[in-house]
């Protein structure tokens, strides 16, 4: 069996968050979502489970982060192309998203970040690596 990571993210309004993340094109699983989870597929190795902040907080001891206000992970995404990186980006940003820094074009490697409703920081990246200077 091939390992599978699972993202939990905290969020303040599940059924807005399940939208915005059906609108960048992923799949949701209802076997595992009930009115507290969601979970959303973006491979067949790779999951968001969106979790109330009740749920999220049955898993932890600590406070939840406010992530309008402070950064604490990164989650980053390879795509195979750098249209396919505008192409997403315009959909985070049509869904409600933010864009909080301008893209970066390494001329190997095409990278953009959002902000999702809740102002957890994901990144959309493309990287060619035959272009990858060599030093």
């Amino acid at each position: 069996m091939k390992k599978q990571v699972f993202i939990n993210l905290p969020v303040a309004d599940l059924k807005r968050s399940m939208e915005f993340y059906t609108a960048l094109g992923f799949q949701n699983n209802p076997q595992f979502t009930d009115d507290t989870a969601a979970c959303m597929v973006i491979s067949e190795e790779i999951y968001v489970m969106l979790l109330t902040h009740e749920k999220f907080s049955g898993f932890i001891k600590k406070e939840i982060a406010d992530t309008k206000a402070t950064a604490a992970v990164i989650n980053a995404l390879s795509l195979q192309s750098n249209d396919e990186v505008n192409g997403f980006m315009d959909k985070a940003i049509a869904a409600g998203g933010k864009e909080p820094v301008e893209a970066k074009d390494y001329g190997f490697m095409l990278q953009r970040s959002f902000e999702d409703l809740d102002g957890h920081l994901l990144e959309v990246f493309f990287m060619d690596i035959s272009k990858f200077p060599i030093q």
